[in-house]
């Protein structure tokens, strides 16, 4: 195990200036080369101490931005169209950077990494997704997955594609029946 100081809040690890142990790799890999991190030598605990009321005060900075920026764009919806099967599946799927891309049309800039979505986005619907603009703040954005605008349409309506589908089917199914009554009686 490794002997940190984390330079920044992270989820399920601590807050900023807690001394934490992680697995070497975790260290190696992600925490240290991010900035997330630094080691917990004697020096670094003593430059961290004397830099800690200026790095707090440009995380507050950091976190008002972000809040107001969440404010502004409180309620951001996306559109994404996509091919897809009858059955609404997509062929593919919609992955954070496609999300990231849409956001910054939408006037959100982000980057893939600040789009959290745990898998990839694999049928038509709506669904909401968390974008980090800060460690300490994060926003929903609902992504609505589409064949086409008047499909997305539809879906925000609150109406569904495949419901349409299976009631014009239904419908058809019924005229037939009734056609072949007729015929027969």
């Amino acid at each position: 195990m490794i002997d940190l100081i984390l330079m920044q809040r992270v989820d399920k690890l601590g807050q900023m200036g807690e001394r934490v142990k992680v697995r070497p790799g975790y260290a190696r890999n992600f925490l240290l080369p991010t900035g997330k991190a630094i080691r917990a030598s004697k020096a670094n605990l003593e430059r961290f101490e004397r830099d800690r009321v200026q790095l707090e005060a440009d995380n507050i900075k950091r976190r008002g931005e972000a809040e107001r920026v969440a404010e502004r764009v409180a309620g951001l919806s996306v559109i994404i169209i996509r091919q897809a099967g009858e059955s609404g599946s997509l062929y593919g799927s919609v992955v954070a950077r496609d999300i990231a891309v849409a956001c910054t049309e939408g006037g959100l800039t982000v980057t893939r990494e600040q789009v959290l979505l745990g898998e990839p986005i694999k049928a038509v619907g709506i669904s909401t997704v968390q974008v980090e603009l800060h460690p300490e703040v994060q926003i929903p954005v609902m992504v609505n997955v589409a064949r086409s605008r008047e499909e997305a349409e539809k879906q925000t309506r609150g109406e569904s594609a495949a419901a349409a589908a299976q009631a014009g089917s239904l419908e058809a199914e019924l005229a037939a029946e009734m056609a072949a009554t007729e015929d027969a009686g």
